[in-house]
């Protein structure tokens, strides 16, 4: 999709349609007055009328206008007359972009620019607009037969006047970014187990580091795994015919002295549960227990993108977790590369063994922070459903930053307790630790496990199973956490 920042008089616009808001009690916000005097009135009698009440996320699309270079004007409901609140510009954004997904509406002006946010400027309205327009404009058609897609969409506009286009292009950029990087996430869990492999998801790192200067690609192979003893992770990988693999990448936008951030994201590419076989229902979602890794992908696109003065280094564990005779068994014991040893109660449980060992691999780096991401627990759903992720951790500085990240972001966190309570689920009598607490607090237990190695950096653990997918008939990759990600590393570039 083209993006363009356009200071022209909203009625000179060229384009589809213009969208523009209204509120409740029959208000027009400033650029629907505009376009309002400029056809005799339409849009202020059609208001008046009761077509549409303004409530959030209502729209009423209006045809064949004269007066304007534009023939259609979108009207989306904001609610009431006063700045609105991050979410409801989200939610009537989606609302404007869902209504607009027609064969003939190729290009979109966007006239919400003005419309007066809570504690939000200029540029993350635009940013909004770019993310939340693609998104709804992504549709994965990779592998059928007819690839047309509901939504034509070619051409964004945002209608910004000149005083404000400088604030509007950086919105546009990051934005623009964000999208991108929320797509590549997609598009990467979307894909099927038996295309989006390990090997695959390597593969793909090495096309991004080909296609971004800053980013420098390493591939840690089973051998180069098995030197540096990681029988945790390894373990994972015995019950599959595809080799596991470590995928290393390097963005460097920092100093040369500067510590680096981070991101682990769980790299899974199908999780049949191994030995624990999961339950056949729903099983093919299990494509989705890679998100955390594609998040780390577009994250990095995304800082490439954008140029961060950062140092980022992104690890990605990738494997399969499939039954087999060499698979892990329920009790086998594992020697973790901290030298830590694992009692396997429950083979489903995987991604803690594959997360472990990859988090005593970041000391290495020497980083400042360490956040992994992981669709860990079903628990995590059952807690806090599909709108917030889980986020715990051994640093209040950090959880606090990542909530503030993720508030801006649109794409909220809410913490869990990290109590050493909680450890002794964990106990093991043949072993270290086990490698599940029972059916109490799985999630606050699964990131207990992980809290035993991470004890040498500042962490936090971001729990995405309710958040990375949507399930029924919108089934689909989200994206998430990509715009929380680049957020907090837009905030720690700024500080």
């Amino acid at each position: 999709m083209d993006y363009f920042i356009e200071s022209a008089p909203l009625e000179k616009l060229q384009s589809d349609c213009i969208v523009v808001g209204v509120y409740q009690d029959k208000q027009l916000s400033a650029a629907a007055s505009v376009l309002n005097s400029h056809t005799q009135g339409v849009i202020a009698k059609v208001v008046s009328r009761g077509d549409i009440s303004g409530k959030v996320g209502e729209t009423l699309l209006l045809n064949a206008l004269t007066g304007l270079a534009s023939e259609r004007v979108l009207l989306v409901g904001l609610g009431e007359n006063k700045p609105v609140s991050g979410k409801n510009f989200k939610k009537a954004l989606q609302a404007a972009a869902i209504s607009l997904k027609k064969s003939y509406i190729k290009s979109v002006a966007s006239a919400l620019t003005e419309i007066p946010l809570e504690n939000l400027d200029v540029q993350w309205n635009v940013r909004q607009v770019v993310e939340n327009f693609n998104d709804v404009a992504y549709q994965f058609t990779a592998y059928k037969s007819d690839k047309t897609t509901e939504s034509k969409l070619e051409k964004l506009i945002i209608a910004a006047p000149e005083n404000l286009a400088g604030a509007a292009q950086t919105g546009l950029n990051q934005g623009k970014a964000i999208a991108e990087g929320v797509a590549l996430t997609k598009l990467l869990a979307d894909l099927p187990g038996n295309i989006c492999t390990p090997t695959y998801i390597a593969d793909q790192a090495i096309a991004l580091g080909k296609k971004h200067a800053s980013l420098s690609i390493n591939i840690l192979e089973e051998v180069d795994m098995e030197e540096l003893g990681m029988g945790s992770l390894l373990s994972v990988s015995r019950g599959s015919r595809q080799p596991a693999k470590l995928i290393t990448i390097n963005y460097k936008g920092g100093t040369k002295d500067s510590k680096p951030i981070v991101l682990i994201g769980k790299g899974l590419t199908f999780d049949a549960g191994g030995i624990s076989l999961k339950p056949a229902p729903g099983m093919d979602e299990m494509k989705y227990d890679m998100c955390g890794g594609a998040s780390v992908l577009g994250t990095l696109q995304a800082a490439a993108q954008l140029q961060l003065p950062l140092n980022i280094i992104g690890l990605i564990p990738s494997s399969e977790n499939l039954p087999d005779g060499d698979a892990n068994k329920p009790g086998d014991i594992l020697t973790s590369m901290s030298g830590q040893t694992i009692e396997v109660l429950n083979t489903d449980a995987e991604g803690r063994l594959l997360l472990c060992d990859t988090l005593t691999y970041a000391e290495r780096f020497d980083p400042e922070v360490v956040i992994d991401l992981a669709t860990l627990t079903g628990a995590c759903l059952v807690a806090l459903g599909r709108v917030p992720s889980g986020l715990l951790g051994n640093d209040d500085a950090l959880c606090d930053d990542l909530i503030a990240a993720g508030n801006i972001a649109n794409d909220t966190l809410w913490r869990l307790p990290l109590w050493e309570e909680y450890q002794d689920q964990l106990k093991s009598n043949f072993a270290d630790i086990a490698n599940v607490g029972g059916k109490d607090a799985g999630t606050i237990t699964a990131a207990c496990f992980l809290a035993r190695f991470a004890e040498k950096f500042r962490w936090a653990h971001l729990d995405i199973a309710g958040t990375a997918w949507r399930t029924g008939q919108n089934k689909g990759a989200t994206g998430r956490p990509v715009p929380l990600l680049v957020q907090y590393l837009l905030n720690r570039a700024q500080s």
